[in-house]
């Protein structure tokens, strides 16, 4: 199979439904975070690290990055599965990684779920390393 060239670029608001399917297809969404409120969200803060990564004008890859100035964060990380196994998520992580470096992000963390094994290795290969931290949250504004 020949290797296709991951275009990457911000967000546009036509990609919304695209975007949102591939989420799905991924299996990313869950019933409590309404999608298109994630993405309205994320908009108002720090909208160009919002990309999107373009195969002959197909969006197959997501990457939904943010910088609190203390540590950077990745969200919805995702290669559309008909696309996996071509680098193109790692392509996304370097340019956010880039993206964020140039803001003077020290750190970045994200979360995964603890039975994503195959998540876990991949960021594992990317250098990162589990913390030794419990993750807490609570809900301001429910989705449901």
């Amino acid at each position: 199979m020949t290797e296709q060239h991951l275009a990457i670029r911000p967000f546009h608001p036509s990609d919304e439904a695209a975007i949102i399917a591939l989420w799905h297809a991924c299996g990313l969404t869950r019933p409590w975070n309404d999608p298109r409120k994630d993405i309205a969200r994320k908009l108002t803060v720090q909208s160009d690290l919002f990309l999107v990564g373009e195969v002959d004008g197909d969006i197959v890859a997501t990457l939904m990055g943010g910088y609190d100035g203390h540590r950077g964060w990745i969200n919805y990380l995702a290669v559309s599965p008909s696309h996996q196994r071509r680098n193109y998520a790692t392509v996304l992580m370097k340019a956010v990684e880039r993206k964020l470096l140039e803001m003077g992000c020290p750190k970045i963390n994200l979360l995964i779920r603890s039975d994503n094994a195959a998540v876990k290795a991949f960021y594992d290969s990317l250098g990162f390393q589990e913390d030794a931290v419990i993750s807490l949250g609570k809900r301001l504004i429910p989705d449901l």
